[in-house]
């Protein structure tokens, strides 16, 4: 690190850069995300989501079709 000593008086006191460290670390978790992203993806492409009826609504709506037929079948 003492070589780089020379070329950072150059550069101005009051300026803050974060430099080709920065950049590799910015760099590296672009890659990271961009793979999480196209791993998630190849995952969600797999799931075969089907929801499981709900047992109170179909019960209910067998209760309201019964009372449909019997009180159709009463009138008659």
């Amino acid at each position: 690190m003492t070589h780089l000593a020379p070329l950072a008086k150059e550069v101005d006191q009051n300026k803050v850069t974060p430099g080709v460290l920065g950049f590799i670390v910015f760099a590296v978790m672009a890659l990271a995300v961009w793979g999480l992203m196209k791993s998630m993806s190849k995952h969600m492409q797999k799931v075969d989501f089907k929801e499981a009826p709900d047992p109170a609504a179909e019960q209910k709506a067998g209760e309201n079709a019964g009372q449909k037929t019997d009180s159709g079948a009463s009138r008659g």
